[in-house]
């Protein structure tokens, strides 16, 4: 049975600092709204699924995900994959055509985008017959011609990206095991802070690195539940290496970052972002019907038809992302939102 320490409690993001939840939950592919008192808001990312659906309002396909929604008597709606019992899990398999990927071919995977772009092989691990790995300790050097900060800043993109796996690896996907040896970790995002614990001398630098780390992978998934367990996931690697930083390297007592985790879960908001990836736009807006029919896998299962009630239905929204730049932490100038298209 997989290990509950790896599901992140939204009621613990909460405790943590204020807004970080809220901005977690933020789309930005819609544009911002204002309430009677003139108030701005952020639309939400929403289900994109029906499988909450019977819990009632507030559950539909198109609902934004609230953080009532996941929090206090819905504390544990929304849970990674490996916890999920084997019922859900196949059923989302058959109706979603939601898989898991083994952290070992991520790990396989993203070795080869590693030995593409150093020119050798085991940079980060050895992979073993087993489909085990082990982690090379040493601090990485880099071939001629690049440097570490040429690595942190250079962009990945994880499509599909469900619990974005290739991205982050807190726990192994096949056991359900967390990984706390960051050494251990073979996610994309996890490389490129282990470079910058490796190579930075302190808060400030750390920081400025960090973000760029960030700022150079992204993700899009089309439902709601797991783009959020995305981003949850991503923000606590953030936390993890930071910690790491100041224990295991600079051996110090760790600072608080409490004013900064708001800025961090902007800007995860933005490179991590829900898409119905054929289209470039948010999932099923656009050119609707008034029914969808949904064909399972699964021949033997039948087709399902539902209807569809959405607030977005005739608007082809298509998606938006930052096109950040290395400068400052998270200043508006320095950056720019692009739609795609």
């Amino acid at each position: 049975m997989a290990n509950q320490r790896i599901d992140i409690l939204e009621e613990e993001i909460l405790k943590l600092a204020p807004n970080v939840l809220e901005r977690l939950l933020w789309d930005h592919s819609r544009p911002k709204f204002y309430d009677e008192n003139g108030k701005e808001h952020h639309h939400h990312i929403y289900w994109a699924t029906d499988m909450y659906e019977s819990r009632g309002e507030g559950f539909g396909f198109f609902d934004e995900i609230q953080i009532a929604s996941i929090t206090g008597k819905n504390k544990k709606l929304v849970r990674p994959r490996a916890v999920k019992s084997k019922e859900e899990q196949e059923k989302r398999t058959r109706e979603k055509a939601e898989v898991f990927t083994p952290s070992w071919v991520c790990n396989a995977q993203n070795n080869l985008i590693d030995e593409a772009w150093f020119g050798r092989k085991d940079v980060f691990n050895h992979e073993n017959e087993d489909h085990t790995w082990t982690p090379i300790r040493e601090k990485i050097t880099f071939p001629e011609g690049k440097t570490w900060q040429d690595y942190v800043w250079d962009k990945r993109l994880e499509i599909a990206c469900g619990e974005a796996p290739y991205l982050v690896s807190r726990y192994d996907t096949t056991t359900g095991e967390p990984i706390d040896d960051l050494y251990m970790r073979v996610g994309l995002l996890d490389r490129k802070l282990r470079i910058v614990n490796e190579n930075v001398a302190n808060k400030q630098e750390w920081l400025f690195w960090a973000e760029c780390a960030l700022k150079s992978i992204y993700g899009y998934e089309w439902q709601g539940d797991n783009l959020l367990l995305a981003r949850e996931a991503v923000f606590y690697t953030f936390i993890d290496f930071y910690e790491d930083f100041f224990t295991n390297v600079l051996k110090k007592p760790i600072p608080k970052l409490t004013k900064t985790y708001p800025s961090i879960a902007y800007l995860i908001s933005w490179n991590l972002w829900q898409m119905d990836g054929m289209n470039k736009t948010l999932p099923l807006s656009g050119e609707l019907e008034k029914q969808t029919t949904e064909q399972s896998l699964f021949p033997e299962m039948g087709v399902r038809v539902r209807e569809v009630k959405s607030p977005i239905q005739g608007q082809k929204i298509y998606a938006k992302i930052a096109e950040w730049q290395k400068k400052g932490m998270l200043n508006k100038k320095e950056h720019k939102f692009i739609e795609i298209k």
